[in-house]
């Protein structure tokens, strides 16, 4: 078997054929580097939560949104709450654990959309049990929701990518995809996995103009950590233990995901900008 690699689309590269060219990205000003008019964007687990300020900051810079989520009611709120505020929005419900659906709702979307350009993997759940009491049901349920799921969706989208030689996919990875703690193996074996997973897609795919890159959020202010919030003692270590002293608020991802969708970061691949207020920088 060789061990030079083809990717359907692109041409094999051969030794030492590869020169450099000057890339051209249109407008080149700062506010041209960052604006995303014109682009489609797909975000996945964005009806509420942390998931719909991430596609709230793309909108706001000028990209049109898809929403995603599987429960119908918020979905619909959240495409109503974005268009009020005069952003592009639709929604589409999927199950990104689903293959069959993913297909179903690209072939949809390609309806109204010659293509996605940008691809923000942010669903997911949590599921806390001690290592030892584990339920392995819940565990592979964690895996699929939490890391299978990106390849899935990535998987699907990126051939059109490919194929136009651009894109952005943008994977939420977690402070857990560093450090770890008590109750959460499955979430950090995910997280973790999504880290290097998006590493390989950058690697494979870089050669096609695709920016595959993470975002690592620390503890945010958000429903899914409300029980964390809400206890005094955890609340209290958290703003102790982050150099900035306080949670995040869902306002903090917007940059960040803008800047890693637009022609800012078109030659940063492979990196995971990890948004936790200091906390990894120290011990």
């Amino acid at each position: 078997m060789s061990g030079k690699q083809t990717i359907k689309g692109l041409s094999p590269l051969k030794e030492n054929s590869v020169s450099y060219k000057k890339q051209t990205s249109g407008d080149e000003s700062m506010r041209g580097l960052f604006d995303l008019t014109g682009k489609v964007a797909l975000v996945t687990g964005s009806s509420r939560g942390l998931g719909k300020s991430l596609a709230e900051g793309l909108g706001e810079a000028g990209a049109t949104l898809i929403l995603n989520g599987t429960n119908p009611d918020n979905l619909n709120r959240a495409v109503s709450d974005l268009r009020a505020r005069g952003l592009a929005a639709q929604g589409i419900l999927f199950d990104v654990t689903q293959p069959d659906q993913i297909r179903a709702a690209l072939d949809e979307i390609r309806k109204d959309h010659d293509a996605i350009d940008i691809l923000v993997n942010n669903a997911g759940i949590q599921i806390r049990h001690p290592a030892i009491e584990f339920p392995f049901e819940d565990w592979d349920r964690m895996i699929r929701a939490d890391l299978s799921s990106i390849f899935y969706v990535s998987r699907l989208v990126a051939p059109g990518m490919i194929e136009r030689r651009s894109g952005k996919i943008i994977n939420i990875c977690s402070l857990l995809s560093e450090v770890a703690r008590p109750t959460v193996s499955a979430y950090t074996a995910a997280k973790g996995g999504v880290k290097l997973l998006t590493k390989s897609m950058a690697v494979e795919w870089g050669p096609c103009n695709i920016q595959c890159n993470g975002i690592g959020p620390g503890y945010f202010d958000t429903e899914m950590n409300r029980a964390l919030i809400d206890n005094p003692e955890f609340n209290a270590w958290v703003c102790k233990r982050t150099p900035l002293g306080r949670w995040g608020e869902p306002k903090d991802l917007k940059g960040p995901v803008v800047f890693l969708a637009s022609s800012a970061s078109d030659y940063v691949n492979g990196h995971i900008l990890y948004i936790d207020g200091g906390l990894l920088a120290g011990i």
